[in-house]
């Protein structure tokens, strides 16, 4: 086993094979390099014999880690050209150190989409107003004035014993006839020339019933549409369902009442034609 100049133990004769210096004869200086060295003389750093550079256990000029070769384990630095470079060894600064990982990329934040406006309800057609439906009343219904001969009301006559009933027969044929109210009075009773009087409801046409009074009663419209029967002063009298009625004070009606006057005369009163 050889031993270097420096004195490693080397595997090697040839090269150290710690320093790698050459074993055998220690390298000369150039010339133009003596000069130089014989300058530096102490205050150079301390070195190993010429050509080894520093000896094992010196920092390295470089970055500083502890030699162990001729070249730094960490920068790879030659130890041989210790003294020998002009530049020191903060012409060669410590390598960066390694770059650090990126920061992260956030996405670029999105402006916010503003909501879509909620669809307006179909508009929908108006519906025009209908007229309103008014239930039927008595003043919108027509009336109607039946009149016919009574052979009840005849014989109750006939049994009372009046003055004049012996000479009074009942009629063998007497057609219904109808009469519409209108106006605000409708007259009942005989047509007279002499008097004046023509009322809306004649009894002269034959069968005349002689127990009629020219104006024998009246029918009065009331501001509500329904009827009353007033006797202005009548000979015999005016009868309504059968009752007699005073003289001169309206009696108000209903659909279906019935009014006797006369000898046998009926007039009933009806809403509608």
């Amino acid at each position: 086993m050889a031993t270097c100049p420096s004195g490693h133990a080397s595997a090697s004769d040839d090269f150290c094979d710690v320093c790698g210096v050459l074993i055998g004869a220690a390298p000369s200086l150039a010339p133009d390099r003596a000069p130089a060295e014989a300058s530096r003389g102490a205050a150079g750093p301390a070195s190993a014999p010429d050509g080894a550079g520093p000896a094992p256990g010196v920092p390295c000029p470089r970055c500083g880690v502890t030699r162990a070769g001729q070249f730094c384990e960490s920068c790879g630095y030659d130890f041989t050209l210790a003294g020998q470079d002009t530049f020191g060894p903060d012409a060669y600064p410590a390598p960066p150190p390694p770059p650090g990982p990126p920061p992260p990329v956030s996405a670029p934040a999105s402006a916010p989409v503003p909501a879509a406006p909620a669809p307006a309800p179909p508009a929908s057609a108006p519906v025009p107003p209908s007229a309103p439906v008014r239930p039927a009343t008595a003043a919108s219904a027509e009336w109607t004035a039946v009149v016919t001969a009574d052979r009840a009301y005849f014989d109750a006559i006939q049994a009372a014993g009046g003055p004049d009933a012996a000479g009074i027969a009942f009629p063998a044929y007497c057609p219904q006839r109808r009469f519409r109210l209108a106006g605000s009075e409708v007259r009942i009773g005989r047509h007279s020339v002499s008097s004046g009087i023509d009322p809306e409801i004649d009894l002269s046409v034959p069968p005349a019933d002689p127990g009629v009074s020219r104006l024998h009663a009246v029918l009065l419209k009331a501001p509500d549409g329904t009827w009353s029967v007033i006797d202005p002063g009548s000979a015999n009298g005016t009868a309504v369902n059968g009752s007699e009625i005073p003289h001169g004070q309206p009696v108000p009606l209903q659909d279906g009442d019935r009014i006797h006057l006369g000898a046998w005369t009926e007039l009933r009163v009806v809403r509608g034609t």
